[in-house]
Formats: C-alpha cells, structure tokens, sequence
C-alpha cells in the first residue's frame, strides 16, 4: 500500500453524555472532521474495557479515541476517572503489543464542545497518517 494512499481508521468510543453530545455538535454545526472516525457511543467511557481496545486494534483500526466528560461532570460521578486509569493499562498494552502510544488517545469533551472534537479527530488522523497502518490492519 502507497503511503500517499494511506487513510487511517479511527475508532472512538464517546460517552452518551458529553462527548457523543460534542461530536453531534460538531456535526450539526457542519464542522468538518476526517469520516476515517467512526463513532461508538457507550453510556460512559468507564465502560470501556481495555480488550475493547485492542479487539478494534486487532480487527483493523490504526487507533483508538476515548472521549468522556471531564473530571467532575460524570453522570456516573466517577467513571471518567476509572477510565483514566484504564488508559493506563492500555498504554501498558500497546507497549507490550509494540505498538505506538500515538495509536491510543483519551480525551475530555464536553457537550458544548463540538469544535474541540472536531479538533482532536483531526489531530488523530494526523498523527495517524504520520505513523502508517498498525502493523495489525490486514
């Protein structure tokens, strides 16, 4: 595959409350964000499970975004916060995996934050497109 080709997959998973709220707001405002971001809504992204991760790693995806409500605003009071120290674990994976850290990213985004979605989306791909295809994409 050309590297000129090369259009990475992202999966992100966004919690209902704010984030998945933030990517619609980024979309109903007709904000442009790479289509290569393929949206999961998950009630909170403490549910997010670190197999998850690396399921969407192993099924074809060149990186994986967790959105959530920032620390404080979580309709499930602290799950963002378990979320973090999931990604933790996660990033201890990729390494054992030798994957890049680049290839995972976990983010705070608000309701009302449509514009930083669509920011961080791009940035991903991005980042992404400078990294190659996971060396796991078949």
């Amino acid at each position: 595959m050309d590297d000129q080709q090369f259009e990475p997959v992202v999966v992100s998973f966004c919690c209902n409350w704010c984030s998945y709220a933030g990517a619609d707001a980024a979309g109903t405002a007709k904000m442009q964000y790479p289509c290569n971001v393929h949206i999961i809504r998950v009630m909170c992204s403490s549910m997010v499970h670190p197999n998850m991760v690396v399921d969407a790693l192993n099924n074809g995806a060149d990186g994986v975004l967790i959105c959530g409500c920032h620390p404080g605003d979580c309709h499930y009071q602290d799950g963002n916060l378990r979320a973090e120290k999931r990604a933790e674990a996660i990033e201890l994976m990729l390494e054992d995996f030798g994957l890049e850290p680049e290839r995972f990213r976990l983010e705070w985004i608000s309701a009302s934050e449509g514009p930083r979605f669509a920011q961080v989306a791009k940035e991903m791909v991005e980042t992404l497109r400078d990294l190659g295809p996971s060396p796991y994409r078949s």
